[in-house]
């Protein structure tokens, strides 16, 4: 039987919990073999002892610091959360909606349900479940949207893009389910990026600012593992600030309990967890109102955006600490857990790390163990990984087929503005386009549009789109637009000591994207040596400012030679039987060496 892992618990009540762990292991034969136990050394020895004497506070701090299961406890991840994703992809695609009182439904006609609505619709009196006939008699004002899944893609991605922004490995969370099903997050590795932004709070405000500027409202929160920072930001993004929850619990009795009460209310859950009839101590526990629970948070559980944009940093190694007053329903257990533990008389996160592992274990099956180990702030999974490749989409569904260019190209305005916005956040710009064209029908017009240097100008982009769109129109009126692109970095430009500073890169590549929309990107470049006998062949190659080493090891930009020929000039060609050619003009007289071509004598 393992010891407790709440380093609130006092260093008698440890002491007898462990004590009674052992007393269980002892009346319960075990199942598996074990291996056999080692003697303990001289230096073993010499530790207990030196553990036994030490003061109750060092030797919870060392369990703090130590952990059985071998985790690392370095690891700092940081969660950032939109807790209402189907609003805030909305509002990000229409900012003029902002302010106004706003609901998604999942129909556009009458049978629809509104899925979540703005903080200004709940003031009016809509409600999430509620139908869209309901929702718009209530609010006269009430500006209804349909959830469109496009959407929703973008805007996770776009949160992603933020953090990837800030540090170099970041991921999205898996998809929550229940009562968090309309929320996002994602998670980032932040050892040590502290250190670019002076603290974990510096860059916790830098990363709530990006996600403020790409247009999702996020909360971040900071701590050793994920579920931790996860639930952090949950209380955060839900309006339960982290001290409240605390306050609040220390307030109703929870940490003011002294030991004995504490190791008789382990004694009762020890006792409820090896018999299934529930004591009357409790019911009575059982009927009290928990900070953090269910019925405690619903006034903030209302899908939405959050308050105001906040963050919490974590102490390392305090996760335990942080969790333990916190009630075992932000942990988000299946209901048949969830069930089984308040039958139990176990309400808080405290509580259930105070129960012997073993006897509670084998009770509800191995499906506890993951709640445990997210009770005790422990990280299951491998930190963050940076993103194997960078492509950037953004897309939504049209509320009516289009069949004119004109309201195309005010939907491809907003797509392309909001996909610069996140290659400016990567540091990347406009690369080849993909656009992929859903037609009436189920049909499907796809197109490749290829930029003559990478721009986040949107302007030459949406013109570009548009000589193509004219040059070969669709077929047919259009559903949906997506934008994809791989992205591309932005040319940079070694300046020198010595010499001038020449254009700007951006502004070349602004200036040669403008070109390629007016001319086509097939005119626009560099010219090159062609391999034919016209004296006019030419080719034309990816224009790319050279640069070459000088003497003193500067760099030197290689101007472009331009070359005029003049009108031609007569030249006769003579050849005698059996002798070379022989030429004669104005510029040049000699004999030829060979000769070739349609035009030999």
């Amino acid at each position: 039987m393992r010891p407790p892992r709440d380093t609130q618990v006092g260093h008698a009540f440890a002491r007898e919990i462990e004590s009674q762990a052992s007393d269980i292991s002892q009346e319960q034969p075990a199942e598996t073999t074990s291996l056999p136990k080692r003697l303990p050394s001289r230096s073993a020895e010499a530790a207990s002892e030196a553990r036994s004497e030490a003061k109750p506070s060092e030797v919870n701090k060392e369990k703090a610091r130590t952990s059985t299961h071998g985790k690392n406890t370095t690891q700092r991840i940081a969660c950032v959360l939109v807790p209402a994703l189907a609003l805030a992809a909305e509002l990000r695609a229409e900012p003029e909606l902002r302010g106004r009182p706003l609901a998604i439904a999942t129909a556009p006609g009458p049978r629809g349900e509104v899925l979540a609505c703005s903080p200004e619709a709940e003031r009016a009196g809509v409600r999430t479940g509620s139908g869209v006939v309901h929702a718009r008699a209530t609010c006269a004002a009430l500006v209804v949207r349909v959830l469109s899944p496009a959407k929703e893609r973008a805007a996770r991605e776009a949160l992603r893009d933020a953090a990837l922004g800030c540090a170099p490995r970041a991921e999205l969370a898996p998809p929550a389910t229940g009562f968090y099903a309309a929320e996002v997050a994602v998670f980032i590795d932040a050892r040590g990026i502290g250190a670019l932004y002076q603290s974990e709070a510096g860059f916790a405000a830098a990363l709530a600012a990006r996600a403020e500027r790409l247009g999702l409202p996020a909360v971040v929160a900071i701590a050793d593992a994920r579920g931790t920072a996860h639930i952090a930001a949950r209380l955060l993004a839900h309006g339960v600030g982290v001290s409240e929850a605390h306050s609040e619990a220390k307030a109703s009795g929870v940490n003011k309990e002294d030991s004995s009460s504490r190791a008789s209310r382990g004694d009762e859950a020890r006792s409820s967890a090896e018999s299934s009839t529930p004591s009357e101590v409790n019911k009575e526990r059982s009927a009290q109102l928990d900070v953090g629970s269910a019925e405690a948070l619903a006034p903030h559980h209302r899908p939405g955006p959050p308050r105001c944009t906040s963050a919490h940093v974590g102490a390392k190694g305090g996760d335990a600490a942080f969790l333990a007053p916190l009630a075992l329903d932000l942990l988000n257990p299946d209901d048949a857990l969830a069930d089984a533990l308040s039958r139990f008389g176990l309400r808080r996160v405290g509580d259930l790390l105070r129960t012997p592992e073993r006897a509670l274990v084998n009770r509800l099956g191995p499906g506890l163990l993951p709640l445990l180990a997210l009770a005790r702030g422990e990280d299951q999974g491998p930190p963050p990984r940076a993103p194997e490749h960078a492509s950037f989409e953004e897309g939504t569904e049209l509320e009516a087929p289009v069949a004119r260019l004109e309201p195309l190209l005010f939907v491809l305005r907003g797509l392309l503005a909001r996909l610069a916005e996140r290659l400016a956040c990567r540091g990347l710009a406009f690369g080849e386009l993909t656009l992929d064209l859903t037609l009436e029908g189920r049909g499907r017009d796809v197109r490749t549009l290829g930029l003559a240097a990478p721009t986040l100008d949107v302007r030459s982009v949406l013109r570009l789109a548009a000589l193509a769109l004219e040059a070969a129109p669709p077929g047919a009126a259009i559903d949906a637009v997506s934008v994809t692109t791989a992205g591309a970095a932005l040319r940079g430009d070694q300046l020198d000591f010595f010499a001038p500073a020449g254009p700007a890169p951006a502004a070349l590549s602004r200036t040669l994207a403008e070109l390629a929309a007016l001319c086509g990107p097939e005119r626009v470049g560099a010219p090159a040596l062609a391999d034919a006998h016209r004296p006019d062949a030419f080719a034309m190659a990816p224009f790319v400012v050279l640069q070459r080493r000088g003497t003193n090891g500067a760099a030197t930009t290689i101007g472009l030679a331009v070359g005029a020929r003049g009108p031609p000039r007569p030249a006769p060609v003579g050849r005698a039987r059996g002798a070379p050619p022989w030429v004669q003009s104005a510029r040049a007289n000699g004999g030829g060496v060979c000769c070739a071509g349609p035009g030999r004598p």
